[in-house]
């Protein structure tokens, strides 16, 4: 590969190659971080509502009505 690239421009190398695989792997390219960013938002959704049910059960099972119950929050 060094061999057939070596007496072509820098242009060639740095811009057209690089732009020619774009074009050809974008979509891929394009789903994987649309795969990415929808599973970290799905765990960080998770991770909320998993926090919200843990608080919630804490509030009810608590008690709720003492002070010393909002003393431990």
């Amino acid at each position: 590969m060094d061999k057939l690239l070596k007496g072509l421009p820098w242009w060639v190398k740095w811009v057209a190659v690089p732009v020619i695989a774009l074009v050809v792997f974008g979509s891929l390219v394009a789903a994987l971080v649309s795969f990415v960013i929808g599973l970290l938002f799905k765990v960080i959704v998770f991770v909320v509502l998993v926090g919200a049910l843990v608080l919630v059960v804490k509030r009810v099972t608590s008690g709720g009505s003492s002070k010393s119950s909002k003393r431990d929050w």
